[in-house]
């Protein structure tokens, strides 16, 4: 008889009501470190909550820009830091041209970031181009670079934000009190994104926008006021409180007595302005379609408002001489804006405000890496070039592991260099460059290879771009090595070199599980015999659950095993077991005069598995305890045992678990028993408006296809109530799908669940059905019978209500 006949007699109810089921499960006790995670951060969230609404363009400008947008407010500074101390007033003739040369790079590096973002419109960046054309291997020199890069991100933003503050709050710059507003800000950020924070929405875009209409008006006040001539020079503070305490050196050099290699250093710190220019094309795939021209149109209106602020500050500083500061406050960009606005009541206010958008924006540059980062962990990690706990999404979605391990070292850098932009600075360009230099030499080697129109011309931009790049990596790398870059310099390649080498070690593991698998699956022999083992130590519930579990796997042979340690123990063992143990099998004692226990056990699995058609399997009972303590007065002697005994050719050990609960058992028990009562007293209508009560206290928030799901599904039926051989509507969420073979024909099986139970769905003949997969919602009706020995509708009417991914 086929496996899908109705007249199999069923019993009416197999699947447990809400009441019983659902009702146990809450009440089942969690463990405390869950209960804590829950607390702090909230109650789980399910993977279908990772689809979102797409982003418009001036809403993704505002939620991907930051990071980019905000470097306006150090750039001009960095440059400056290397000038000042050198040639002095004299720093600002040279200003100007340095930042036209850096406003040169950002059009190239631009026209190649939208090459990047017309070829890869799902997933782009540097790592995704340099994996795409240079292969997994030297696409680690660019997951390197943009580690660092996201890293030194966070403490750059976060660090230049303090500065922000403090510039507007001199009070708070005392001391160490910038060092734990920075430390409290990082570990704030850190918190919500493992909350679950989303860059999206009009939230995350405020910022920008408050940020470049605040700053860009200044800057058109400060041009209106030095064409009517009332933007004058900023006093020049004593020498104590400048940058390294100098205003310039005399005799060094023929360019105003600048060093060439002050020079490039000043050109190399300013390229600190071009970071984040690639988030852009790393969020394409949030832009609404066509996400390509989207993505495109964002990113030149990105690079146009940075290029006018990077300019303006440029130009601000050099008509007031804002000189930077030892002490990183008050900023350049700071003392620009109060020369513009005057000390006045009205001016200061103003001052305020610019302030605060300036720290708004920082900070949420600071942020956009706590997004990046862990994504981009996650494709090297699935490349298996990082550790796969990366790839795993956390209790609130996002990926925690890399929201902590990017903390952590932000953290690090941050205390190390005092929250000081200036020292960080050294760390930056070069990660971000590298990224730049990669994308381009990738796009390069993408076009050489195709045949698409217009492949020259974006030959000639992509190396160019990369050209020059690369030529700031150089340059970054030797004029900063002793302020800095030797970090980068020495942990770069060591990094790249512990990522080749755990892929390699990934790799070593498949190879010789698959050589074993194709070994085991050639060479192997029909298994006659299964000699089966319980190892019992002492006769209790874990001991009987251990041996129900082995006469479930209908041995050939079944003994239970006992290894004389303690001879005291022994006795008492054959005395509980001549009593209460069971009278069909037999206790036998091995004598074990060495008191390794391992050794014995291998022995004698050894022994029962000579036979080469012979399977001997190990039976463990392993008590789990709840609480430390418990754990603490108990050895590990069956994990050991099962340590010892894989060795062995076709020995297999089982550990069965059995767990120790006292008092959370006791009251998981009076829960079932009172939640059993309640089911019979209350009936289907009780239990269905006590649900209806829970939800709302609850305040669950349904997702747009669960509120479609509640529309269409007023009339139909819990399916915990569902009974044998009625004809019923059901409604509820597909779990689980697979196709079993029945006659030679294939039958679809689909798990509907709706809160109260399980039903079974059965699509005779059928391998897949469009649109039902995991997570649809299905409105289903039919007659419930059985299949497999589980209540199922064979063949029912249906309707797709939303698909897994509903959007509104």
């Amino acid at each position: 008889m086929s496996a899908g006949v109705e007249d199999e007699p069923v019993a009416p109810r197999l699947t447990p009501s809400k009441s019983l089921a659902h009702d146990l499960a809450m009440e089942y006790p969690e463990s405390a470190a869950y209960r804590f995670k829950r607390r702090v951060l909230g109650k789980p969230l399910v993977s279908e909550q990772l689809s979102g609404e797409r982003l418009s363009r001036p809403i993704a400008l505002g939620v991907l820009a930051p990071d980019c947008i905000s470097s306006s407010a150090y750039g001009t500074e960095e440059m400056l830091t290397q000038m000042t101390p050198i040639i002095g007033l004299a720093a600002f003739s040279l200003l100007v041209p340095i930042t036209f040369v850096i406003l040169g790079v950002l059009f190239v590096v631009t026209l190649s970031y939208l090459d990047v973002i017309g070829f890869y419109t799902s997933a782009g960046g540097s790592y995704v181009v340099a994996r795409d054309n240079f292969g997994p291997k030297i696409a680690q020199i660019a997951a390197v670079a943009l580690l660092i890069d996201y890293t030194v991100t966070v403490a750059v933003q976060c660090s230049a934000g303090t500065a922000a503050l403090t510039s507007a709050v001199p009070s708070l710059a005392t001391g160490y009190t910038p060092l734990l507003i920075t430390i409290g800000v990082v570990l704030v950020l850190i918190y919500g994104n493992l909350r679950g924070i989303r860059e999206a929405g009009k939230i995350f875009a405020f910022p920008t926008y408050f940020y470049v209409l605040a700053l860009g008006a200044t800057m058109l006040v400060g041009y209106y006021k030095k064409i009517t001539g009332s933007l004058h020079y900023i006093p020049i503070p004593p020498h104590s409180e400048l940058y390294h305490g100098v205003l310039g050196t005399p005799g060094n050099g023929a360019l105003y007595g600048l060093a060439f290699i002050g020079l490039l250093r000043a050109y190399a710190n300013g390229g600190s302005s071009l970071t984040g220019l690639e988030a852009i094309s790393n969020g394409v795939a949030s832009f609404r379609k066509p996400a390509s021209t989207n993505a495109r149109v964002t990113l030149v209106v990105m690079s146009c408002i940075l290029g006018f602020l990077v300019l303006s500050t440029t130009l601000v500083a050099t008509w007031t001489h804002a000189l930077p500061r030892a002490s990183g406050t008050p900023t350049v960009v700071s003392q620009e804006v109060q020369a513009i606005f005057g000390t006045g009541s009205f001016g200061h206010a103003l001052f305020l405000l610019v302030q605060g958008a300036t720290l708004l924006i920082l900070y949420t540059g600071g942020n956009t890496s706590f997004n990046g980062f862990p994504f981009l962990a996650n494709y090297v990690a699935t490349d298996r070039y990082l550790p796969r706990q990366l790839t795993k999404r956390g209790h609130r979605l996002a990926f925690s592991n890399g929201i902590i391990v990017l903390g952590i070292v932000a953290l690090v850098l941050i205390i190390v260099f005092d929250a000081q932009v200036n020292g960080l600075v050294a760390l930056y360009a070069i990660g971000v460059f590298t990224g730049f230099t990669m994308a381009g030499a990738g796009m390069v080697a993408h076009h050489r290879r195709g045949r698409e129109p217009h492949r020259r011309r974006g030959i000639v931009v992509n190396s160019i771009s990369a050209f020059v790049c690369g030529l700031v990596v150089v340059i970054f790398a030797t004029v900063k090595f002793n302020e800095g870059a030797w970090v980068v310099v020495i942990l770069g390649p060591l990094m790249y070199w512990g990522l080749i080498r755990l892929h390699r070690q990934y790799a070593v593991e498949d190879d010789a599980l698959r050589a074993r698998a194709d070994a085991a699956a050639s060479g192997a022999s029909a298994l006659r015999r299964n000699i089966v083992y319980v190892l019992v130590d002492n006769f209790d519930l874990a001991a009987a659950r251990a041996i129900q579990y082995a006469r479930g796997l209908n041995p050939s042979e079944l003994r239970a095993i006992h290894f004389d340690l303690d001879p005291r123990v022994t006795k008492e063992l054959e005395t509980a077991w001549a009593e209460v143990g069971p009278q069909n099998l037999t206790l036998e004692v091995i004598e074990c005069p060495d008191r390794r226990i391992e050794r014995s056990v291998l022995e004698l699995a050894v022994e029962a598995a000579r036979p080469e058609d012979t399977e001997c399997t190990i039976v463990l009972p392993r008590r789990i305890f709840a609480t430390r303590l418990a754990r603490f007065l108990h050895d590990r002697t069956a994990d050991a045992i099962v340590e010892a005994v894989i060795l062995v050719p076709r020995v297999s050990a089982t550990a069965i678990p059995f767990r120790l609960n006292l008092e959370k058992r006791r009251r998981f028990r009076a829960a079932a028993a009172a939640s059993s009562e309640e089911h019979a007293e209350t009936g289907p209508d009780g239990e269905k408006e006590k649900e209806k009560e829970k939800e709302k206290d609850r305040g669950q928030r349904l997702m747009n296809a669960d509120r479609l799901l509640a529309e269409r599904s007023a009339d139909s039926t819990p399916i915990g109530d569902a009974t044998w051989r009625e004809r019923c509507q059901f409604s509820g969420r597909v779990r689980s799908i697979s196709v079993r073979k029945v006659d030679d024909a294939p039958a679809l099986e689909c798990t509907l669940i709706d809160g109260t139970g399980t039903l079974l769905l059965v699509f005779q003949g059928r391998n897949a059905i469009p649109g039902i997969e995991r997570g649809a919602r299905l409105v289903v009706e039919g007659t419930v019978g059985s299949w497999q020995r589980r209540l199922a509708i064979i063949n029912p009417d249906y309707e797709l209500v939303a698909g897994p991914e509903h959007e509104t």
